[in-house]
């Protein structure tokens, strides 16, 4: 009896009630015992009992007609009917046992007397009465003021299984075990307001309110949301429940003391004069910013990043297909399958507006489909992005030229049955052969037919001799031979060192060769020529021994430098679909290499680790195709484009490029040495003081240039990105240079070709242009790469043509220069 009575005061709400009247109420209790789930009331019938809830656990709801019923968990202490017994009504709700539980049960007959004996039974419950009435209207009043506020419900769960997706129903369920502040940030259009609805109605708050408040729209002293001393705020009417504020990057900043406070402490201060004590919010916090670096960032507990739509594609196709069933459940039309062209079309998209853009873009092509069965391509309209523009895909209007790349014969064919063997005969000729131009055929086919016509492919192909080169080829077959002798693990690259530092190397290696061949006479000399090629081909050789795959093209060929630098200018370009790549593919066999999958071919991957999808522009691309041979979602496209196009749209400068550029230049400079030598009258001149003249002549356009920028600093495009606008000058004034070579020597090739095997070819055929000709065609290379250069500046520093004068000067005075020179 004792302990009854202690329990009773401790846990129900008769502790308010008089000694005697528990004595009473704990003498008349019965004791049962019901197994779980077994109903004891139902609802809208007579009441019976008292009962209270020792131990165990009980389930109440109400059901209504229009709407779900309210469900409540009882925990012991519950007194049941207490108020139904005193004002005699039927019982509000159904009452199910969850566990076994211990009733406590007071008949009504025995109820009855007990309240006429203590009238405090009855008194009780209209105080009861009047406080629900009371928490009625203050609650009535609460739903009035965040009504505006209110978020009802989630509008869909996180579409998609791509390892984004994965990752951001985590942190939703991760956020959703606490109560602790979280900020939710990403770009425009990304739903973060329903992620935060996610994680609110995940929780064990769930039945609580959710508001959001738009930051942007907060007063100067941001009363609606603190209150004011006499008038409460959002925060109060809130309570328990969640708050979203939304933009959180547009709060004011003279407010910002106020919102780290509510993110770590919990509490605020009302506005009033004077300042009102703190009050304590006790509710829970979600931060919405477009930008991860807000002021309270660092008192924040959880922060979820959601990924733009750009990088999550393998999640297209299946957004396209939620959105369009939930658009045809709620019109009650059918459901329309999407073409695979339309899937590509959109993933190859990088919709800007994110899942908004996604969902509008769907909605109207279902209206515009009218009821087909079928989304085409036609129905969706989204714009090319910039990077798209004004390419065309020669393998989509040549599948000759698509089949023929992905053949053997390109390049595998042609250098291994080729070139690899023809190489060795032309070095042998240069060193044993005769040593003059008029009777080397090696001079000859090196210096002037290679050197022009190289430079004449630059604009069209790009760095496509890369692909056909000797010096790599025997790289590659002697890296395979000996790791069947001796099988080892190639080092990976060091990549930050190489991207550091291998743009100067190579810079280095380039002026040591262009010092060599005009100090020593290499084009006149067969021997020194051929040990040319040796070397480069050794330091091939060499770093294929060490590292993996093409490290030495990459990083360190000087040619390979040279033709990275030149293919900038193609109209050609190797490219992958970004969208396709990122949304289908997960092998990335066109960069790892791995055996046949689909329609791609068994490859060991891009020779120089280039991914199509990611290149910026043509340097690091050997147009070798195996990226088109291995790809087999057919995603690898070879584009005509706009000369340079990537120069001043997706290029990133790099000073040891520029200097290579400027050394190109100071290289034809360099070239008429004799002739800089003659005006200083230093014909007779020590070799180390021509070779100190020789530096200067190849530093001297780069200087030039570079001096010229300095005049004008204020205002100016950085003379890194600036300098490339000389890069058609560059090749135009290399170009004008071999010229002679190739319209005056090389046309001698059949004839040199015999005199080398000591035999009378003087009645070959031979051709060679008027020098009148030659120098038209000088004067015009030099003028057309000019104005190319005059244009492209521009295109680069993005200003008015007012403002290129300075510039232009620069280019004008260098291409006279040079001019005057050839």
């Amino acid at each position: 009896m004792i302990d009854r009575l202690s329990w009773l005061q401790t846990h129900t709400p008769f502790k308010s009630l008089s000694l005697e009247a528990l004595e009473a109420i704990a003498a008349a209790l019965r004791t049962e015992s019901i197994a779980a789930n077994r109903r004891i009331v139902l609802e809208d019938t007579p009441v019976t009992h008292l009962i209270i809830l020792r131990s165990g656990e009980l389930e109440a709801y109400h059901t209504t007609r229009d709407r779900p019923a309210t469900v409540t968990t009882l925990l012991p202490g519950t007194v049941l009917h207490w108020p139904e017994l005193v004002l005699e009504q039927q019982a509000p709700q159904t009452v199910i046992t969850l566990t076994d539980c211990e009733l406590w049960t007071l008949p009504r007959e025995v109820f009855a007397p007990l309240a006429d004996q203590f009238p405090e039974l009855r008194q009780q419950v209209s105080q009861q009465l009047q406080s629900a009435l009371s928490d009625l209207a203050h609650e009535q009043e609460r739903q009035a003021v965040l009504r505006p506020y209110l978020v009802p419900r989630v509008k869909q769960g996180i579409v998609g299984s791509s390892r984004y997706a994965v990752r951001l129903r985590q942190g939703i369920k991760e956020a959703a075990r606490d109560r602790q502040p979280v900020l939710i940030f990403g770009e425009p259009g990304l739903e973060k307001d329903n992620i935060a609805a996610l994680i609110h109605y995940g929780s064990r708050d769930r039945r609580q309110p959710l508001i959001r408040f738009n930051c942007g729209t907060l007063s100067a002293n941001g009363a609606e949301l603190f209150g004011k001393a006499t008038k409460p705020g959002l925060l109060d009417w809130v309570a328990e429940g969640t708050l979203i504020l939304n933009n959180v990057h547009e709060w004011p900043a003279h407010l910002y003391p106020q919102l780290r406070r509510l993110v770590a402490e919990q509490t605020y201060e009302p506005v009033a004069d004077p300042p009102a004590l703190p009050r304590r919010f006790p509710g829970r916090l979600i931060l919405i910013a477009e930008k991860k670096g807000c002021d309270c960032q660092d008192l924040v507990h959880h922060q979820i990043k959601v990924p733009p739509l750009r990088v999550t594609k393998a999640d297209i196709e299946a957004l396209v297909n939620y959105y369009i069933a939930l658009y045809c459940r709620q019109r009650g039309i059918p459901k329309p399958r999407i073409t695979p062209e339309a899937l590509r079309r959109l993933q190859s998209y990088d919709f800007p507006g994110n899942l908004r853009e996604l969902a509008s873009l769907v909605e109207r092509a279902l209206v515009q489909a009218d009821g087909a069965e079928l989304l085409t391509e036609e129905v969706f309209w989204p714009e090319r992005s910039r990077q798209r523009r004004f390419r065309w895909n020669l393998l989509n209007a040549y599948p000759q030229l698509r089949a023929f790349l992905r053949s053997p014969w390109w390049p595998d064919r042609l250098n291994y049955g080729l070139t690899l063997w023809l190489f060795p005969l032309i070095v042998a000729i240069g060193l044993w052969g005769p040593q003059d131009r008029p009777h080397n055929f090696t001079l000859n086919l090196f210096w002037a037919w290679w050197w022009p016509v190289s430079l004449l492919i630059f604009p069209f192909l790009g760095r496509i001799w890369c692909a056909v080169c000797p010096f790599m080829i025997y790289g590659e077959v002697l890296q395979r031979l000996s790791l069947k002798i001796w099988p080892r693990q190639l080092r990976p690259w060091p990549r930050q060192l190489a991207e550091r530092w291998g743009g100067w190397v190579l810079f280095g290696l380039f002026a040591v060769i262009l010092l060599w061949e005009e100090l020593w006479d290499l084009p006149n000399t067969a021997y020194l020529s051929s040990w040319l090629l040796i070397l480069i081909t050794a330091g091939a050789v060499i770093f294929s021994q060490l590292y993996e795959r093409r490290f030495w093209c990459r990083y360190l060929c000087p040619i390979g430098g040279m033709n990275g630098l030149f293919g900038k200018l193609s109209i050609l370009e190797l490219r992958a679909q970004q969208g396709v790549c990122a949304a289908s593919c997960q092998t990335y066999q066109c960069y790892k290499g791995g055996p046949a999958l689909g329609e791609g071919q068994e490859t060991g991957g891009c020779p120089v680790y280039s991914h199509p999808a990611q290149l910026t522009d043509n340097r690091n691309c050997v147009l070798c195709m195996t990226c088109l041979k291995a790809c087999p979602h057919r995603s690898v496209e070879v584009n005509l484009r706009p000369p340079a196009i990537d120069l001043w749209t997706s290029h990133e400068a790099t000073a040891a490029e520029v200097c290579l550029l400027f050394l190109l230049l100071g290289a034809v400079v360099l070239h008429r040495l004799p002739l800089l030598l003659a005006w200083l009258g230093l014909t007779e001149a020590h070799f180390w003081l021509q070779g100190m003249i020789a530096v200067v002549a190849l530093a001297l356009p780069g200087l030039l240039a570079w001096g010229w920028h300095q005049m004008q600093r204020q205002g100016s495009v950085p003379f890194v990105r600036l300098a490339y606008g000389y890069l058609p000058l560059v090749l135009g004034a290399n170009l004008a240079y071999y010229l002679p070579l190739g319209l005056g020597e090389a046309g001698q090739l059949l004839p040199v070709t015999f005199a080398t095997f000591g035999l009378d070819g003087a009645s070959l055929p031979s051709w060679q242009a008027h020098p009148a000709v030659i120098g038209f065609l000088q004067t015009t290379t030099l003028v057309v790469s000019t104005l190319a250069s005059l244009l492209l500046s521009q295109k680069i520093a993005r200003s008015p043509l007012r403002q290129m004068w300075h510039p232009w000067l620069g280019i004008i005075a260098l291409a006279w220069g040079i001019a005057y020179l050839l």
